[in-house]
């Protein structure tokens, strides 16, 4: 469907060199940021954080294995050897 949009001239700067950056048409952008919007609004088809930030909180459960683990490292370099002493 075609339409008529009237967004500010600084936006549309923007838009275009972001589009032309990841060789896409500026359509294409613009459709894929509307999908991203929608899709943060409703909870579907997608996510609404950048993919780079998908990752983030996904090792959550490994916190309380990751302070046992530390726990016994700091136990045994707090040892000192007989040779070190003096």
């Amino acid at each position: 469907m075609k339409t008529t949009l009237e967004i500010p001239d600084s936006l549309f700067r923007r838009a275009k060199s972001r589009a032309a950056e990841s060789g896409q048409t500026l359509k294409q952008l613009v459709s894929e940021a509307l999908q991203e919007k929608l899709a943060a609004r409703t909870g579907t088809a997608g996510p609404a954080e950048p993919e780079w930030m998908q990752g983030f909180g996904k090792l959550r459960r490994l916190r309380k294995e990751t302070k046992r683990i530390q726990a016994r490292v700091d136990d045994v370099f707090e040892v000192t050897e007989p040779e070190d002493r003096t």
